[in-house]
């Protein structure tokens, strides 16, 4: 795989269109570079998009760049030093074919709109078992790392449930979600001063989070929120049912896998 190569000219930080409507599907904006890499994949930088790149546990979207009759498939995106790169193909570009956007040219950007929405779903699920974990009794768990692909999503937390407690804290943890999701709760998600988001948190944000930064939180209901930079569901109830896959614990970690319905 061709490494990620930076633009032809130094650009500063995309804005995420995503961070101020977390439901957008379609938006603007202004193409700063167009390279080819090794390998002959091309990326396309703009000064805003409303494309997730991949992170956070969460796989990229996908869709098209359009401008003039100009289509761009966006197969995936990536972020790199604040920097976002829709890698693809453009439409019926053959070799040489100069089918390509300017720079400084005004592109219209649309996601996929079932990907994003199984996505969102996905991600929301896992946050929602951080809840459910600690509404079990399951205090001694810590959220740690988080997979929302669809090929086997799974919320990794620090600490352990006891051997003789694991199937019935799995079936605990799945009443409860599903009790959360038929009751419905909205899903904030906005950007906070550091105190403020302290606050919405529980009281504390994990160490890595600078004092000096204004993070992003996500928060279902009146839950504790929690720092995320992900794409989430309008209310929880759309995760429509969730099923706790499996659990399992090794070296000081528990793994909790998850699925949901279609």
């Amino acid at each position: 795989m061709a490494t990620e190569a930076a633009p032809a000219r130094p650009v500063g930080p995309t804005r995420l269109v995503y961070f101020d409507d977390m439901w957008a599907l379609r938006s603007d904006a202004n193409v700063l570079a167009v390279h080819q890499e090794e390998g002959g994949r091309v990326a396309v930088v703009l000064d805003a998009t409303v494309f997730h790149p991949q992170g956070g546990g969460q796989p990229a979207d996908t869709g098209v760049i359009s401008a003039a009759g100009v289509r761009f498939l966006v197969e995936d995106v990536r972020a790199k030093d604040g920097v976002v790169f829709h890698y693809g193909r453009f439409e019926g570009a053959g070799e040489g074919c100069g089918h390509r956007f300017k720079e400084g040219e005004s592109v219209s950007l649309e996601v996929d709109a079932e990907r994003r929405s199984l996505n969102s779903r996905l991600h929301s699920a896992g946050h929602l078992l951080d809840i459910c974990v600690h509404n079990v009794g399951l205090f001694q768990l810590e959220p740690g790392k988080g997979y929302h692909f669809p090929d086997g999503p799974f919320v990794e937390y620090k600490g352990v449930i006891p051997p003789d407690q694991i199937q019935d804290k799995k079936n605990e943890m799945e009443r409860e979600a599903n009790k959360l999701i038929s009751e419905g709760a909205k899903v904030l998600a906005s950007v906070f001063p550091y105190e403020k988001a302290t606050k919405l948190c529980g009281g504390s944000l994990p160490s890595y989070i600078s004092k000096d930064s204004n993070p992003r939180v996500i928060k279902f209901g009146e839950y504790p929120g929690g720092p995320c930079g992900g794409t989430h569901v309008a209310d929880i109830s759309a995760i429509n049912s969730l099923k706790v896959t499996n659990i399992r614990v090794k070296k000081g970690l528990t793994k909790v896998s998850y699925s949901i319905s279609p």
